[in-house]
């Protein structure tokens, strides 16, 4: 394909994009496949010779199209959001033209440089306390990595680094396996399970402390925890807070579990993944009253902030917890400027070596929409939200089972003549619409996020008749 037929075909698989989310809506959102549905329809080898474009695209419609779930599809409920929007799209199709593995400053000086401005862009918008931005010569800043799992990992394994050294520090005879052995990490019963799978990797074990009646963790649940772990030798190092649990959008007392991390010297990561988005409307900053006390925090534009998959925003309070914990430097990746103290190689602040221009889309969506249109976007999910809730509460056979806060409604079937998980299948079954099931105090909820598609304008309350 040389330059002048990838004009011609760039144009024509626009069309087909533009065509695909303009018509979603008509399309089955769960796909009616078997699984292994897909190897009968392909070749056991890849082809000798060329074969044609469009070929290829007549295959996305018969092959990969039937297998595929419609997560823009204004009858998706299930999981969390997912965003996306045409300018993000744009800058994507720009990010791969200009291919630069962004490592260090020297790979792609505009790369590093993009990223730390757009962050330090988001983390006005959410009014994050100062300490977290980069500025001109800030101990702190924001990187993006590629999901909030990533982002826990890379907080918990330099927590770890920073208190076996201090450790050893003083008491140069200890070893690392004593300490490693010793170490224990916390977070809420209602914290995402990829807190778990982070404890797993980093060889620590995690504790779950019990969340109050509206899903979150407490001060006195904490303190409980850590003095009896203490009592019995442990060493407390790490907590991890949510605000907006996946399970019901519960938040995490920011406000009294800071201030014991703060004294107690525990590294505190604040998981915000989905609700992160909402704290660039200034009703909704309040949720993130507490942030002050962390060492770390971290949210998804991905899924709320138009931004498409990956992009994941995490801010430290001091870069140099993570450069002390994951520098590197060979000599094939040495550069003239590494030490001038003037720029940031991003390699020392996440576990891959290469990472991609994710920023482009963060400078598209920003500027095309600007922060008042982003604000508006989310105020109508949250508006939406509150809209099928009422409806829920106006039909005597279901309940809400959490508050509804910013997107998201949990509600369940008053009635045990007809088992929830019964209903959930019941209406999974029909593939015409993909909804969630949760887990609240032995309780199976469904779990639905109203949305309004930033594709289909005209589709803000197609899904209410879900109940």
């Amino acid at each position: 394909m040389n330059a002048s037929e990838f004009r011609r075909r760039g144009k024509e698989m626009v069309d087909y994009v533009a065509d695909y989310l303009e018509g979603i809506e008509g399309r089955q959102v769960f796909p009616d496949v078997d699984p292994g549905y897909l190897r009968p329809l392909i070749p056991t080898t890849a082809p000798q010779e060329p074969e044609t474009f469009e070929a290829i695209i007549e295959d996305i419609e018969k092959i990969i199209m039937p297998g595929v779930t419609h997560w823009h599809s204004p009858y998706f409920f299930a999981y969390f959001p997912t965003a996306s929007s045409y300018p993000a799209m744009l800058a994507d199709m720009l990010c791969g033209a200009i291919g630069c593995i962004g490592f260090s400053w020297a790979a792609s000086p505009a790369c590093t440089e993009l990223e730390t401005v757009m962050m330090d862009w988001l983390g006005k918008m959410l009014q994050l306390p100062e300490a977290f931005l980069a500025g001109e010569a800030g101990e702190g800043g924001g990187v993006i990595q590629g999901t909030a799992s990533e982002a826990t990992l890379v907080a918990l394994l330099a927590a770890r680094t920073k208190v076996t050294r201090h450790l050893q520090a003083a008491s140069p005879e200890l070893m690392q396996a004593a300490i490693m052995e010793k170490l224990v990490a916390y977070a809420s019963d209602q914290a995402h399970s990829s807190v778990e799978k982070a404890g797993l990797i980093g060889g620590v074990r995690l504790k779950a402390i019990p969340s109050d009646g509206k899903f979150a963790m407490r001060a006195s649940a904490l303190q409980e925890a850590l003095e009896r772990d203490k009592a019995a030798g442990l060493i407390p190092f790490f907590v991890v807070a949510t605000l907006g649990t996946t399970s019901c959008c519960s938040f995490d007392n920011l406000l009294e579990v800071g201030p014991i991390c703060h004294e107690e010297g525990l590294w505190l990561h604040v998981d915000a993944a989905y609700a992160g988005s909402a704290f660039i409307c200034p009703e909704f900053r309040h949720l993130l009253n507490g942030v002050e006390f962390a060492d770390s925090f971290n949210f998804n534009p991905h899924k709320w902030l138009l931004v498409n998959f990956d992009c994941s925003a995490m801010w430290v309070k001091k870069r140099t917890d993570l450069t002390g914990a994951f520098r590197l430097d060979p000599v094939y990746l040495r550069h003239s400027h590494q030490d001038s103290g003037l720029i940031t190689d991003y390699r020392h602040w996440q576990l891959p070596l290469g990472r991609r221009f994710r920023s482009l889309k963060m400078w598209f969506v920003f500027r095309m929409y600007g922060v008042k249109g982003l604000q508006a976007y989310i105020r109508k999910h949250v508006q939406l939200s509150h809209a099928f809730e009422a409806l829920v509460r106006q039909d005597t056979r279901f309940e809400i089972c959490a508050e509804v806060i910013l997107g998201l409604v949990c509600f369940r079937l008053k009635t045990r003549t007809c088992p929830q998980a019964s209903m959930f299948k019941y209406i999974k079954g029909g593939r015409r619409k993909h909804h969630g099931l949760s887990c609240l105090a032995k309780v199976l909820p469904i779990h639905t996020w109203p949305w309004s598609s930033p594709f289909l304008p005209h589709t803000d309350s197609s899904g209410f008749e879900a109940c």
